[in-house]
C-alpha cells in the first residue's frame, strides 16, 4: 500500500513493526513524520491447548523480510529511491518469548506469546518460593509482579518442560530473547555473527532486568534459576546496533528498538512527566510518563522503562496499566461465536442499539491483568434477558474495553496524585468513533484538579478526561522510526522540535452525566466480581495417552475379577 504521490521527501526512515497479529514495514519522511508507504502481512497464532498461545518464530522473520521487500517495490512505484532510507527502527510485541539454537539458528520451540496462560503452576511455585508468598516480592527490583504475563515465567516453563531447550542450555548453545532479539540476531547475520541484543524497554518486560541498574539482575536470575549466559546484551533504545545483512536494504543501519507500547509513547510525543497515551490493539496498554523517577505502584500498575535515547542518556520511566483483551474480544466474537462476519462490522452493529440493555461483558479469557492480577478470573457475560440481541453483546464488548481503561486510570490517579486531563490514544481500534465516544463517556471520575506537581492534589473537583486521537494513527511504528532517525550517527530526526499539539486532531468529550457514568461503572464492578475464582488449576503435568490407558487398568481389573468371582460362585453353588 502506498501514497498516491511521487517525488523526493528528503531522508526517509524505516520501521519494522512486528505485532501480535501482523507484521509491517513502514517508511516515514524524517522532516515531516509523514507516512510514505508500507506493506502489512497478517498471521494467526496457534492455540494448541486451552490458554496456550504460540507463534512460529520463522514465520515472524519471513513476514519481516517480505514486508521490507514489498515496501521497497512500493517506493519504486512512487519513483522514490530506496537509497533515501538512511536507517530503520524496530518495534515488537513484548514479553513474547523465543529460544533458539545458536549453532543452527533453528527455534527450539514455538514462541510463547505474551497473553499465553500456561505458566499458572509455574507462577504458583515461584510465589510459594518468595518470602511471605508475595507476588510482589521482586517488584522493588524489576517493577513487575510474578505473573503469567512476563518472559521469565515463560522461559522457566520452557526449561522445565521442553527437553530440547534444557539440552541446548546444558550444551551452551541456547539463546533467549523477546521478539526484537530474535529478529535483530537474524537480520544482522544469524549464525554468521548475528547480534544477540535487546533494548532496555523490552528487557524491562522480562522480570530479569533491574530497573535501577538497567542490567540483568543476578539475584533475580538466581530466584528463577535462569542461566545468565543465554540472555542478550542490553542496549539503549536509540543507537546503531548493526546492519541488515541481506535483502533489498542490505547494509542499512538498525538504530532504534522499542517494545511496541513504549514506541507508541514516543510516537505520541509523551516526552514530559505526566503525559500519557493509551493503545487499543489486541490488548490495551496505558503508559504514563514519570520522567526519570521510578514510581512503584501501590494499586496494581507496573513500573517500566519508557525509553532511553542513547547510551549516555538517562532512562525515562513510566507507570503502565495492561489489559489482556481489547480488540481480541471482537476477534473472539467473530471466530468463536460467529456473531460478527468481520471485525469492521463492530461499530455499525453496536451503533444499531442505544445501549447494551444492561448487559456487561468481562473478557477475562485467560485471567485479568491490571489492576486486578487475577489469573483465576474467566470471561463473564452478565445481565442477559429475552430482549438481548447480538448488537447488545457487541456494544458490551466495546464498553468492556472502556471500563478496563477506567480501572487503570483510577489506579494511576491514586499512584501519581495527578489526574490526567488529556489522554492521547492510538491503535487500530481508535478508528471506531463509537468506541472513542464511549471511552470519553465512561472514564470521567470524581478526582482532583490537574496541577503541575505531584503534591498539589485537591479531591474536590469534578474532572472529565478529554481523548485526543492523532491524525496519523501509526504512532507505534512512528516511535520506532523516531528513535532510529535520532540516533547518534544518523541524526536526521530532531526530537526537540516535536510537540504533542502537532499530533492530536480529533477530540472526544464526555456526553453523559456523572450519575449515569458511576451507575454503569458500579455494574461493571459487579460483573468483575462474578468473573473471579472460576479457573481451577490444572495438574502440574498433563497426562499423556499411556497414562490414560494405565489409569483405566485398576477399574478393568475390578470388573474382570468381579465377573470371574460371580462365575466361580455360580459354578460352586451347583449341586454335584
Amino acid at each position: 500500500m502506498a501514497r498516491e504521490v511521487k517525488g523526493s521527501f528528503g531522508p526517509l526512515v524505516g520501521a519494522i513493526d512486528q505485532g501480535t497479529s501482523s507484521t509491517r514495514f513502514m517508511v516515514f519522511a524524517a522532516g515531516t513524520s509523514e507516512l510514505i508507504t508500507f506493506h502489512q502481512i497478517a498471521f494467526k497464532s496457534k492455540l494448541p491447548r486451552e490458554g496456550w498461545v504460540e507463534q512460529d518464530p520463522k514465520e515472524l522473520l519471513s513476514t519481516v523480510n517480505e514486508c521490507i521487500a514489498k515496501t521497497v517495490e512500493n517506493l519504486k512505484g512512487l519513483e522514490i529511491s530506496a537509497a533515501d532510507i538512511v536507517a530503520t527502527g524496530l518495534t515488537n510485541q513484548r514479553e513474547t518469548t523465543v529460544v533458539w539454537d545458536s549453532k543452527t539458528g533453528e527455534p527450539l520451540y514455538n514462541t510463547i506469546v505474551w497473553n499465553d496462560a500456561r505458566t499458572t503452576v509455574t507462577v504458583d511455585q515461584m510465589i510459594a518460593k518468595a518470602p511471605g508468598s508475595s507476588a510482589d516480592y521482586l517488584k522493588p527490583l524489576c517493577g513487575l509482579p510474578i505473573s503469567t504475563y512476563f518472559s521469565a515465567l515463560k522461559l522457566r516453563w520452557l526449561l522445565d518442560n521442553v527437553a530440547s531447550v534444557k539440552k541446548a542450555v546444558e550444551e551452551k548453545r541456547c539463546l533467549f530473547g523477546t521478539v526484537d532479539s530474535w529478529l535483530i540476531w537474524n537480520l544482522t547475520g544469524g549464525t554468521d555473527g548475528g547480534l544477540h541484543i535487546t533494548d532496555v524497554t523490552n528487557a524491562s518486560r522480562t522480570m530479569l532486568m533491574n530497573i535501577h541498574t538497567l542490567q540483568w539482575d543476578a539475584s533475580i536470575c538466581k530466584f528463577f534459576n535462569i542461566p545468565m549466559d543465554i540472555l542478550p546484551e542490553i542496549r539503549s533504545s536509540s543507537e546503531i546496533y548493526g546492519y541488515l545483512r541481506d535483502g533489498p536494504l542490505k547494509g542499512l543501519p538498525i538504530s532504534g528498538c522499542l517494545g511496541d507500547q513504549q514506541a507508541a509513547l514516543v510516537g505520541q510525543l509523551c516526552f514530559k512527566q505526566g503525559q500519557a497515551k493509551n493503545t487499543y490493539g489486541t490488548g490495551c496498554f496505558l503508559l504514563y510518563n514519570t520522567g526519570t523517577n521510578i514510581v512503584q505502584s501501590q494499586h496494581g500498575l507496573l513500573t517500566t522503562v519508557g525509553y532511553k535515547f542513547g547510551p549516555k542518556s538517562p532512562a525515562v520511566y513510566a507507570l503502565e496499566g495492561s489489559v489482556a483483551v481489547a480488540g481480541a474480544s471482537a476477534t473472539w466474537l467473530r471466530d468463536n461465536m460467529g456473531i460478527l462476519q468481520d471485525v469492521a462490522e463492530t461499530e455499525t452493529l453496536a451503533s444499531s442499539v442505544e445501549d447494551t440493555a444492561d448487559v456487561y461483558f468481562v473478557p477475562a479469557f485467560s485471567g485479568l491483568f491490571a489492576p486486578y492480577w487475577r489469573k483465576d478470573a474467566r470471561g463473564a457475560l452478565c445481565g442477559l434477558t429475552h430482549y438481548t440481541r447480538k448488537a447488545h453483546i457487541v456494544r458490551a464488548a466495546l464498553e468492556s474495553i472502556c471500563f478496563q481503561t477506567r480501572d487503570i486510570l483510577e489506579a494511576m490517579n491514586k499512584d501519581s496524585g495527578i489526574p490526567l486531563s488529556l489522554l492521547q490514544v492510538d491503535g487500530g481500534m481508535t478508528s471506531n468513533n463509537l468506541m472513542m465516544q464511549l471511552q470519553a463517556d465512561l472514564v470521567g471520575i470524581k478526582v482532583g484538579e490537574l496541577r503541575n506537581n505531584l503534591h498539589s492534589y485537591e479531591p474536590n473537583f469534578n474532572w472529565h478526561l478529554i481523548l485526543v486521537r492523532p491524525s496519523m494513527a501509526e504512532t507505534t511504528a512512528l516511535g520506532a522510526a523516531m528513535a532510529a532517525g535520532s540516533a547518534e550517527g544518523i541524526g536526521v530526526w530532531d526530537l526537540a522540535r516535536e510537540t504533542p499539539e502537532t499530533v492530536g486532531s480529533d477530540h472526544f468529550h464526555p456526553s453523559v452525566s456523572e450519575d449515569e457514568r458511576d451507575i454503569r461503572y458500579a455494574k461493571w464492578k459487579m460483573a468483575i466480581k462474578r468473573s473471579l475464582g472460576w479457573h481451577e488449576e490444572q495438574p502440574k503435568s498433563m497426562p499423556d495417552e499411556r497414562y490414560r490407558l494405565l489409569s483405566s487398568v485398576p477399574g478393568a481389573l475390578f470388573v474382570f475379577s468381579s465377573f470371574i468371582s460371580l462365575v466361580v460362585a455360580k459354578y460352586l453353588s451347583k449341586p454335584s
